[in-house]
């Protein structure tokens, strides 16, 4: 089923005002690190597990 346009405007709206979105660049030198992550299906979920298992760490060091 199509949006209308004020769907979309409404949905791109919500994205500008509530997501918030982060770029990352692997050097050369990182080369070994980009491999790892395009070897994950899902990348940004394997990310934001990651930074959860730090916060936490953190937590619990605190």
């Amino acid at each position: 089923m199509a949006l209308t346009d004020a769907q979309r405007r409404a949905q791109e709206a919500y994205r500008k005002r509530s997501v918030k979105q982060v770029a990352v660049r692997f050097y050369p030198a990182e080369a070994d690190i980009w491999e790892w992550l395009s070897g994950k299906e899902n990348k940004a979920g394997y990310i934001k597990e990651l930074v959860r298992a730090d916060m936490e760490r953190e937590r619990a060091g605190a």
